[in-house]
């Protein structure tokens, strides 16, 4: 695609990310922090200091009589009564959009609360509508864990797709001697990548474009859904990569059964036709035998020797049964995959696949971005 028709297209999408609570809004600054681009960021709150720190464009204080700027107290009746009281604000910031992105760490009261609250604004205005969530860390409390199962119940209602991210799985990637601040910086660096996942799909300027229409089509309306990125270098870079996608540890369900996906593939020029075959059909074998799949080509000698993988998936049957001998029409698969980093800062698959990816990432979870 040229850079007219790519900035033609990146005009016409209009995507916002919805950071909400404290998790939600520290996400929010560390997807701008890491340059994530072609997006609106929107942080709403009900602690007038954690809006302060925000860097988001557009700030929306959920604050009232009754919590004075400070909190929803760990409530999340209060959390979704404040945002219910602030919707006309909600609503106008999403205007126009079409995809919206509704992030926070559930289990909290503002994240937990108004999260639904603002993804059924979005989804009312037409827009697919997509969360992307942290259950917490088992050391936060059976009250903040059961809090996140309701918050999750009910954010599931107002959605097009949902993706949660196990805090725990985090920490079994990380250094035993992680600390506390670092584990909920890994947090807000995995649900960077969820979002970056899917909007890198259609904002990236490819050989082979992935555009939202596309995405549209496998998530509107998708449920649950899971999303992988590997990437890798030298022999077998390609299938590496996409086995480092499809195999996270951080998954909480198989992939199988998927019946709709969409698989990106990023490297060098030199990319053979063989290589990307290799990586599709890698996925495909492991999803639903009548997914539909669709898939992106993007090239650049900026990659160097690394291909990239990203794959989102969704669709699910209740139950996931495939048999490996039936063919699929098309490919992808869906893992949230990160890696950790060895002492020379390379990644490392945690399924044994030999990768040799330079890890960028300074937490340790390996997303693949520089």
């Amino acid at each position: 695609m040229s850079e007219i028709a790519q900035n033609e297209f990146n005009d016409k999408t209009n995507i916002k990310v919805v950071g909400v609570g404290g998790a939600g809004g520290n996400a929010v600054n560390r997807m701008i922090a890491e340059g994530l681009q072609n997006v609106e960021f929107v942080a709403v709150n009900t602690d007038a200091k954690d809006l302060l720190r925000s860097d988001a464009d557009v700030k929306i204080s959920l604050s009232d009589k009754s919590s004075r700027g400070l909190g929803a107290g760990a409530d999340p009746e209060r959390g979704a009564k404040a945002a219910q009281d602030h919707q006309s604000d909600i609503e106008e910031a999403l205007r126009g959009a079409d995809m919206v992105f509704v992030t926070c760490g559930e289990g909290g009261g503002t994240g937990t609360g108004a999260s639904p609250i603002v993804a059924r604004a979005a989804h009312q205005q037409g827009a697919l509508t997509i969360a992307v969530v942290t259950r917490p860390f088992s050391f936060e409390g059976p009250q903040r864990s059961a809090s996140a199962e309701y918050g999750i119940d009910n954010l599931r209602k107002e959605v097009d797709a949902l993706i949660v991210i196990p805090n725990d799985r985090l920490l079994e990637l990380s250094d035993r001697s992680i600390g506390i601040i670092e584990a909920f910086k890994t947090a807000d660096t995995a649900l960077l990548a969820g979002v970056q996942g899917i909007t890198d799909l259609i904002s990236m300027n490819s050989y082979i474009h992935v555009d939202f229409n596309d995405v549209n089509s496998i998530l509107r309306g998708a449920g649950t859904a899971l999303f992988g990125i590997g990437s890798a270098r030298g022999e077998d870079r390609a299938t590496q990569a996409a086995e480092i996608a499809i195999s996270s540890p951080l998954l909480e369900e198989s992939i199988e059964g998927a019946h709709g996906a969409l698989i990106n593939i990023a490297g060098p020029t030199d990319l053979k036709l063989q290589e990307a075959s290799a990586a599709t059909e890698l996925v495909r074998k492991a999803i639903h035998p009548e997914a539909q799949i669709i898939w992106g080509l993007a090239l650049d000698d900026a990659y160097g020797d690394e291909v990239r993988v990203t794959v989102i998936a969704a669709g699910f049957d209740p139950v996931a049964a495939q048999d490996d001998d039936t063919q699929s029409t098309v490919t992808p698969v869906v893992a949230n995959r990160r890696r950790s980093c060895d002492s020379r800062g390379t990644a490392s698959s945690s399924t044994g696949t030999g990768c040799t990816a330079r890890c960028h990432c300074p937490t340790g979870i390996h997303t693949g971005y520089r």
